[in-house]
C-alpha cells in the first residue's frame, strides 16, 4: 500500500490561525522576549491583524506554549502592579519557520552526498 502524500504546509501555519501564529513567531524572533501584551501591541501595528483582540492574542500564545512552539522565560511586573509572563520562542519555532522558508527541492539540488547525509541521519534520529 501507498502511504498517503503529506502536504508540504505545517500544521502551525494552516488554517485560521496561521496569519496570527506567523505574526507572534516574526514578533518574539525579531524583538526577543515578550509579554503578551507586548506582543499584542505589535500585532496592532501590522496591516491585516489591526482588528486582533488581546483575548485572541493571549489564547493564541498559550496554545503556542502548550504544543512547545513558546517557553516562558520569566516575569515582570508591570505599571497595574501584577507579573506578566514573558514568553520566548523554542527551538521547534525557529525550526518550522526555517521548514516553512525553505524549498526543499532547492535544499536536494544543493545538498552534496556528505550534507544529504547528516541530514538524514538527523531526521533519522529524531523520529526515532
Amino acid at each position: 500500500r501507498v502511504a498517503k502524500r503529506k502536504s508540504g504546509k505545517l500544521s502551525v501555519f494552516k488554517g485560521r490561525e496561521a496569519r496570527l501564529n506567523r505574526a507572534i513567531f516574526q514578533i518574539l524572533a525579531l524583538k526577543g522576549p515578550q509579554t503578551i501584551y507586548d506582543i499584542h501591541k505589535i500585532v496592532k501595528t501590522r496591516r491585516r491583524l489591526k482588528h486582533v483582540r488581546y483575548a485572541s492574542v493571549n489564547k493564541r500564545v498559550r496554545a503556542l506554549e502548550k504544543s512547545g512552539y513558546i517557553k516562558k522565560t520569566g516575569a515582570k511586573k508591570t505599571k497595574a502592579g501584577f507579573k506578566a509572563t514573558i514568553y520566548k520562542l523554542s527551538a521547534r519555532a525557529y525550526l518550522a519557520m526555517l521548514l516553512d522558508s525553505i524549498n526543499l527541492e532547492d535544499l536536494l539540488e544543493r545538498a552534496d552526498d556528505a550534507t544529504a547525509s547528516t541530514i538524514l541521519s538527523n531526521v533519522m534520529y529524531a523520529l526515532t
